[in-house]
């Protein structure tokens, strides 16, 4: 077997049927999801407004979508992962084409806010369901697997929405809706319910609070996981790096528009992000796995607060797709690390709960950084907003590896909590 094709085998092979389908959907999903990519570009080139006024919709977008992550973590605890997968797929596919058709301004606020939380309130969900799915010793490269589907939807779906909002920005909203329906559809036909339910539990290694009683949604309310200081300090760190993330689905676009570059050049310069993300994801996390979560969240921040810094001197469409590929390499690294992180701190059966606050914590930061990006924009100019991504991004990496440079990754044995098994689900313990 060549060097290859080992590499291959060793990335996919052990893992459960349904995780594969879960990623299928995934994928599914992302093909087609162009709106929150081209909603900035379609608010201030189609529409005609500001970028302030398209900061703000972005923002309320990100704030619906904050409302969503919660709501989406406490039903994934309390009425299982699928029924919330399915309930909050079909609402972000109702609403997503309801926003393409509204043309009033105030409609179109409201709308992307309701956009944005039926779209966020899945996350927890599969989040947690592919924790329940997977061995903790796996997850790493599970999440990294699913971010590589998330990001081959994402590259393909970059690329030809530059080329479909040439013949109207409403095929953008419309085809979006329908691969979230799609997506429903798989998980309505594949996906079976990984909840576990609990006779009893020991303390999870993250210092998260354990679950008691024999219900699967006993023990842990919002206000422990509120108590989890290391957690909520991983949070808000990751809020910091998201609003500089941000900046790339609102100030890069207006930015990038505003020296002249048209939705077709942004287009394949986004698609850049995902293109990277497709070849060297897992080459990448093969790399690095030797090297702890501390170190992988610090010197993946670092990349990506400076690749967006270099946008300050970017003019070009080259220019543009170079910062684009450094600040990839930087969420390469970071993003299944973080996922991990979650997912190891995490009690079983409060997992939902502990996705959605972290999922909180990204769609916070969509609520600030692009009304933060947009305001900056207009009132100090584009050196003060990519300066300040690589002010903010450096923070959070030198944080992220100070507050996890003493925390051991959990082991199947960290926890003696199982589920009564279903098909498709490893038998092993699922730690929390």
């Amino acid at each position: 077997m060549t060097a290859v094709g080992r590499a291959v085998r060793e990335t996919v092979s052990g893992l459960p049927r349904q995780f594969w389908w879960l990623w299928t959907s995934t994928l599914v999903n992302r093909l087609g999801g162009f709106v929150v990519t081209f909603l900035a570009l379609y608010l201030t080139v189609q529409r005609g407004y500001s970028a302030s006024y398209a900061g703000l919709v972005a923002a309320l977008y990100g704030l619906g979508g904050a409302a969503g992550a919660v709501v989406g973590g406490v039903l994934a605890d309390r009425i299982g992962r699928r029924p919330t997968l399915l309930v909050t797929q079909l609402g972000a596919a109702a609403t997503t084409a309801v926003l393409g058709l509204v043309v009033n301004p105030l409609a179109i606020a409201a709308v992307a806010a309701l956009v944005g939380l039926t779209s966020n309130a899945s996350r927890p969900a599969l989040s947690a369901m592919i924790a329940d799915l997977v061995r903790p010793e796996d997850r790493v490269r599970a999440f990294s697997l699913n971010y590589w589907a998330i990001n081959i939807g994402f590259g393909v779906s970059a690329a030809a929405a530059g080329f479909i909002a040439a013949e109207g920005y409403l095929w953008l909203f419309l085809i979006d809706a329908l691969s979230t329906v799609l997506c429903a559809v798989v998980v309505y036909v594949k996906a079976q319910e990984t909840l576990p339910v609990t006779d009893a539990v020991t303390p999870v290694a993250g210092g998260g609070p354990p679950p008691t009683g024999k219900s699967a949604d006993t023990g842990v309310r919002l206000a422990d996981v509120l108590r989890d200081q290391r957690f909520m300090a991983l949070v808000g760190l990751t809020f910091l790096l998201g609003s500089v993330m941000q900046q790339a689905n609102s100030t890069l676009a207006v930015d990038m528009g505003a020296h002249g570059l048209s939705a077709r050049q942004f287009g394949l310069v986004a698609a850049i992000n995902g293109l990277v993300i497709v070849v060297l994801q897992i080459p990448v996390t093969r790399m690095v796995r030797r090297y702890g979560n501390a170190a992988l969240l610090g010197v993946g921040s670092l990349l990506m607060a400076w690749g967006f810094g270099l946008t300050v001197l970017a003019g070009s469409v080259g220019f543009y797709a170079l910062t684009v590929v450094v600040w990839t390499l930087g969420e390469i690294v970071h993003a299944p690390a973080s996922m991990s992180v979650v997912a190891d701190i995490a009690p079983a059966t409060a997992r939902g709960r502990y996705q959605g606050m972290y999922t909180l914590s990204w769609s916070a930061a969509a609520f600030a950084g692009p009304l933060v990006g947009g305001v900056t924009l207009d009132q100090l100019g584009r050196g003060a907003v990519w300066f300040g991504c690589a002010v903010v991004g450096t923070a959070a990496g030198a944080g992220y590896y100070l507050l996890l440079r003493t925390c051991r990754p959990a082991t199947a044995t960290d926890v003696i909590v199982t589920a009564e098994p279903q098909r498709d689900k490893p038998q092993e313990p699922v730690s929390g």
